[in-house]
């Protein structure tokens, strides 16, 4: 089962109410359990909050696939903006940074949105290179990034003490995501850049 796809804007006030109304309507068409319809929602509400830390017009598409017991939320960005522009945007902001950059859900957010002229090296960190794979060709436009894997790579890196493995995962423990999401995935394939975050509801 594939549901509508909301368009996510600033502009449009009403578009996450939509989102979170279709998260609603997919619970109880799959008749999920209290607990079930709560999990979707809070997942519903974590891809919201990265929409509204976006820095800039950016507009998107959210929808829900489900299959068996397994339930994949996507969102999915239609345009990013340019370095200049996420720059000016920032400085609004008391620190002139992105104070939602230190949570899984921030850095994750940060590098989704990132400038369009800017190149997904820039955005290599512990966290985010730990689960990461990339395309062959260089430069590198096509990136996956996964938690499953990213928690894989640094569990022993953790048990040895290495001080950056350590701060990533202390931000995967601190994630609200991390405790209901069985894995979270983000796709960047040319211009475009999709996150996905899936529960396997048992």
């Amino acid at each position: 089962m594939v549901s509508d796809i909301i368009h996510i804007s600033k502009k449009d006030e009403t578009s996450n109410d939509k989102a979170l109304d279709l998260s609603r309507r997919v619970s109880l068409y799959k008749e999920l359990s209290r607990r079930g319809m709560m999990h979707l929602r809070l997942l519903t509400e974590e891809l919201l909050g990265m929409m509204r830390t976006v820095t800039g017009e950016s507009d998107g598409q959210f929808w829900i696939e489900a299959e068996d017991d397994e339930y994949k939320l996507h969102l999915k960005v239609d345009t990013l903006i340019n370095a200049k522009e996420r720059k000016h945007l920032l400085s609004a902001a008391t620190s002139g940074k992105n104070e939602a950059s230190r949570t899984l859900m921030g850095r994750l957010s940060e590098f989704f949105f990132r400038g369009a002229d800017e190149g997904i090296a820039n955005f290599n960190n512990p966290l985010l290179a730990s689960g990461a794979s990339t395309g062959a060709a260089l430069p590198v436009t096509d990136w996956e990034w996964s938690l499953a894997v990213s928690r894989n790579t640094l569990s022993p890196k953790v048990a040895a003490k290495d001080e950056a493995a350590l701060e990533a995962w202390d931000e995967l423990e601190k994630s609200v995501v991390t405790h209901v999401a069985d894995d979270v995935k983000v796709y960047i394939k040319g211009g475009g850049t999709e996150v996905v975050l899936i529960k396997r509801m048992v």
